[in-house]
């Protein structure tokens, strides 16, 4: 078999010259200040009455999710408990409920970053949904055991109110970047 001559091909194109088709997932980290800051309001938001109504989404579990799934080299596991215990203390409920349920959800979050990043928002949401129920029903069942009573079913509602608002957080919270991004993509 003859072998092709460097100088043959020179015209072909190499697999190191390819470009993706869609650049949208290779997106720039998001600012530290957008990350916490975003955390630290929606925390103080939390601690208002509203919270307490069903069922009313969990939108501090809301966006802790959105930042595991997107920045989990800033928020992960660690967080998640720290902001559960402060969620405990503040409603003086059994100590480690709020944060039994959001460290389950990042961690299940965690577990699946790799494969959501292949996905559109919608299928992301579909993919989080039975983790935020799942998460939701391990710390009502302990809570019911360790109280002796079912609260109910409301939760599962707040559970799913909040996996349905996914899109919105997308939306929302990486806006300043895909302004930055919209204003690279004149430039090529």
């Amino acid at each position: 078999m003859p072998v092709a001559s460097p100088k043959s091909s020179a015209g072909r194109s190499s697999l190191m010259s390819l470009q993706p088709v869609d650049a949208a997932p290779f997106h720039r980290p998001s600012s530290a200040w957008l990350v916490w800051g975003s955390l630290i309001l929606v925390w103080l938001a939390s601690l208002l009455p509203w919270r307490l109504w069903q069922p009313v989404p969990d939108m501090l579990l809301l966006v802790l999710a959105f930042w595991c799934l997107y920045e989990p080299s800033r928020v992960g596991l660690l967080t998640a408990f720290v902001l559960g215990l402060l969620m405990d203390v503040h409603d003086a409920d059994l100590l480690g409920l709020h944060a039994l349920n959001y460290v389950l959800c990042a961690y299940g979050i965690l577990r699946l970053h790799g494969r959501l990043h292949h996905f559109n928002v919608w299928v992301q949401t579909v993919h989080l949904m039975p983790i935020f129920v799942v998460a939701a029903l391990v710390s009502r069942l302990l809570g019911a055991w360790l109280n002796g009573e079912w609260v109910g079913w409301d939760w599962l509602w707040t559970a799913l109110i909040t996996g349905a608002l996914l899109p919105l957080a997308d939306v929302l919270l990486l806006l300043p970047q895909r302004r930055l991004d919209g204003d690279d993509g004149g430039s090529v």
